[in-house]
């Protein structure tokens, strides 16, 4: 009899793919996965009898009788389990730790990485205890196999091992879904295997090509005494590149050209070590797209797809096949992506979100904004970043103006040792680059507020909350050059009014600008007054961060006051009481000595948050992983939001025209939408749709019909309160 894995529809057997030849591809492709962590014997062992199961009359039988190119998956009730007698094979014929790393990936190489024990029937234990139908009849060369060796790893303290086994459990299982993706997109859809087959950019191409524009670059500028420092610190970076790898740190102030000196030393430092790419994360979407248009523009001589840009805003329509496909599994260069993707992916079970992991080991990570990662998740995070470094051949970049977030000391022992300071000098660096002076204002109406805003030719208004950036947007006079930013409004809105607001900047007319924290990071504006609410320190250096940001002025002004709505309770209110507990100890707010102090209050001591969902106690001794619940647990940002389809322009209305047609829903347009989206708390969308102001097209998309409520200056004006509120309550 012949054992086929994959089936033609419509064609005979004869073009049918063996299983033998399937196996043996994967096996092949996995292996050379793993070698990038030193433990190619695992890929390869995967690989070889994840599919043990289709060695079964029961399945052929079903492959025959079905000839569809959807028959090995698991999901749909009738079809034959190929998976699981890999799984029992690897558990019985294996030594430890091999034989359950293995049935853990070769089990969940459809469905995705499973508990240990759960109620549910796919958890690994009541799998490995399954009864099979029928035995298999694999040859003997598949079946009889060296176990692996323990892995090659620098082994960690005993309440970290745990987590070392679950983390080389999801590399070696990326290694496996990935292999098995692509062996089997091969048979079943060669062209699209094709045309992953494109740029061939190195890292080398990226130091190259990014050295002689900087260079140019430089020979352009004016020599300010602000461009002489920052070519200082793409010095240090060029220079610093040459350290071994590991954990380094890059300490520079808003305006310091943090950006591509960072990515001067990850490009240089991976051409030093002969690692494969470079991956920036970043925690919020603004930055993520004004830094990969940096990138582009630095790099543009190459190759069209030499930046890959991965999150939920990417209209990939607009990308190339090529783009398109390695976003998919990460096959890329240079990755700018989020921290939510990032993290998440690591701590993740499906195949598909777990699919790209093997591409980190061998990469330089930079993490931008280090300090924004929640403190709820601060524990699992941290022995992440120190595992890649240690034996994933990662170097992790925590780039921050205000650092030291997450090193270690005293009383944060979880904190991340022998972190390396790229920039030797950063203590006259960041004396270079003072240029502003913060002031505290006490308490400010927002008749106040709109008073002194109305006063200034030009300035910044920072606050906690969408309805208090409403509320003093409504306040300014309709005369005024006013414009208002918050998260109320869709992207596409968003980067209209910063266009027009960076146009009168640069004009020098008058401009008045009110926004939510959506401005505070990534937003290369420059203002000569900033207003900000009161808020946690990091917040206030970044709104600093776009006052006097060239330093045309001898000192901008930072006025920071406490607003007249509450601080919503939660994080943003003890960030604002720990800065309160700051105002009086220190001169300069923003210094490093302020910064240190502000941590140690507010991030450090919080000891029994460091893993408030115990992520952690997911990974027990004796191998019992439960990656499912892990998942569920892991998350960088926990308020569940609805998404709003708003008909803002000509390419929102005709967006939103094909989801009330009744279009199906589908990868691209999905992300053609994500642009005119806004994200809504539960109790507002429903309040929205009970009062007709929405219509709901198939079970993901629901779009804003009533677009009187949408203002054209200050985005969607939702319902006072939480939910069930009637339309005479609507702020229109």
């Amino acid at each position: 009899m012949a054992y086929y894995a994959h089936s033609r529809p419509d064609r005979p057997e004869a073009e049918w793919e063996p299983l033998d030849e399937h196996l043996s591809h994967v096996a092949e492709i996995a292996g050379d996965f793993a070698k990038w962590f030193g433990n190619d014997s695992y890929g390869r062992l995967a690989g070889l009898w994840h599919d043990l199961g289709k060695y079964s009359d029961a399945f052929q039988s079903y492959l025959r009788q079905v000839t569809d190119v959807d028959a090995t998956c698991e999901q749909f009730r009738g079809r034959v389990d190929p998976s699981t007698a890999g799984a029992q094979h690897a558990a019985r014929s294996l030594s430890a730790p091999a034989n359950r790393i293995l049935a853990y990936c070769i089990a969940g190489h459809h469905a995705g990485l499973p508990d240990w024990l759960s109620e549910s029937e796919g958890c690994l234990d009541q799998r490995l205890r399954k009864k099979l139908p029928s035995m298999i009849t694999a040859p003997r060369h598949v079946l009889e196999q060296a176990s692996p060796v323990l892995p090659t790893f620098q082994w960690a303290s005993a309440d970290e091992r745990n987590f070392q086994a679950s983390l080389f459990c999801r590399m070696v299982f990326s290694c496996l879904v990935d292999a098995d993706f692509l062996a089997t997109e091969r048979f079943l859809s060669p062209q699209r295997s094709d045309a992953r087959v494109g740029s061939s950019i190195a890292v080398e191409d990226i130091d190259r090509q990014l050295t002689s524009f900087l260079a140019a670059m430089g020979d352009r500028v004016e020599r300010t005494e602000i461009n002489l420092i920052r070519r200082e610190v793409l010095e240090a970076c060029v220079n610093g590149a040459s350290l071994p790898p590991g954990l380094f740190s890059l300490t520079v102030p808003t305006g310091g050209g943090k950006t591509l000196s960072s990515l001067a030393f990850a490009a240089r430092h991976a051409v030093k070590h002969g690692m494969r790419r470079i991956i920036y994360a970043i925690p919020f979407r603004s930055i993520i797209e004004q830094n990969a248009d940096v990138f582009r523009q630095a790099l543009h001589r190459l190759h069209e797809d030499a930046v890959l840009e991965h999150h939920s805003g990417v209209d990939l329509t607009a990308e190339t096949m090529r783009a398109r496909l390695s976003a998919e599994n990460w096959d890329a260069t240079l990755i700018v992506t989020t921290n939510v993707q990032f993290f998440e992916s690591l701590f993740a079970s499906s195949p598909s979100r777990c699919r790209k992991l093997h591409r980190v080991a061998g990469s330089v990570i930079v993490l931008d904004e280090v300090q924004a990662l929640p403190v709820q998740v601060l524990r699992p995070s941290l022995v992440l970043m120190r595992e890649l470094a240690r034996n994933y051949n990662c170097s992790i970049v925590l780039c921050s103006a205000t650092q030291p977030a997450v090193q270690h000391r005293n009383g944060f022992d979880i904190g991340l040792e022998r972190v390396r300071e790229i920039l030797p000098n950063r203590a006259a660096v960041f004396n270079a680059l003072k240029r502003t002076s913060i002031e505290h204002a006490g308490s400010m109406s927002n008749v106040r507020l709109a008073n002194a805003l109305s006063e200034a030719r030009q300035a910044l208004c920072v606050v906690n909350t969408k309805g208090q950036a409403s509320a003093v947007f409504d306040l300014l006079p309709n005369e005024m050059s006013r414009f208002h930013l918050s998260a109320n409004m869709c992207p596409e809105h968003r980067s209209e009014v910063l266009s027009t607001v960076k146009l009168l900047l640069a004009r020098d007319e008058p401009c008045i600008l009110v926004s939510t924290q959506v401005v505070e990071a990534g937003v290369d504006i420059d203002f000569p007054i900033v207003f900000r609410a009161m808020t946690g320190l990091d917040s206030i250096a970044q709104a600093a961060g776009r006052c006097n940001r060239e330093g045309r002025r001898p000192r901008g002004r930072v006025i920071v006051f406490e607003p007249e709505d509450p601080i919503p309770a939660g994080e943003l209110r003890l960030a604002a009481a720990t800065t309160r507990e700051l105002l009086n100890e220190f001169e300069d707010l923003l210094s490093p000595q302020a910064v240190d102090a502000y941590f140690t209050l507010h991030y450090w001591k919080r000891r029994e948050e460091w893993d408030r969902y115990r992520v952690l106690d997911c990974f027990k001794s004796n191998g019992e992983l439960d990656f499912r619940e892990a998942a569920d647990r892991y998350r960088v940002i926990r308020e569940e939001q609805r998404p709003l389809v708003i008909p803002w322009g000509p390419r929102g209305r005709a967006l939103a025209d094909r989801v009330l047609g009744g279009e199906p829903p589908n990868r691209q347009l999905n992300r053609q939408l994500q642009r005119f989206v806004v994200s809504t708390y539960p109790g507002i969308w429903d309040a929205l749709h009970a009062i007709g102001a929405t219509i709901i097209s198939g079970e993901q998309w629901a779009v804003l019909v009533l677009e009187r409520l949408y203002d054209q200056h200050v985005g969607l004006r939702p319902p006072k309160g939480d939910a069930g509120w009637d339309p005479d309550e609507l702020i229109v």
